[in-house]
């Protein structure tokens, strides 16, 4: 059986840019509580590989896994959806 190789790309907001070709990427999905029901709001932050540095921060953008570039860093971006607005 042979095994299928599924990207995952996930689309979150830039919260961080400071560091070099790296932008740091929020990521909000929203779940149902197991117990009660409410749905509530979770969030991560990752860290991504931003070759040309492009990215400012309020950009959104989506991001996919790949192998560890560094210590933290194991996502890459793949494009940015909507540019920040500057003023």
């Amino acid at each position: 059986m042979a095994e299928q190789n599924v990207v995952r790309t996930v689309t979150g907001k830039v919260v961080s840019n400071k560091m070099d070709k790296t932008v740091t990427v929020l990521i909000e999905r929203r779940e149902k509580h197991p117990v009660y029901g409410k749905f509530v709001t979770r969030s991560s932050k990752v860290h991504a590989h931003d070759e040309n540095n492009e990215c400012n921060i309020g950009d959104i953008v989506t991001v996919k896994q790949t192998r560890p570039l560094s210590k933290s860093k194991t996502w890459a971006l793949v494009s940015v959806d909507t540019r920040a607005v500057e003023v």
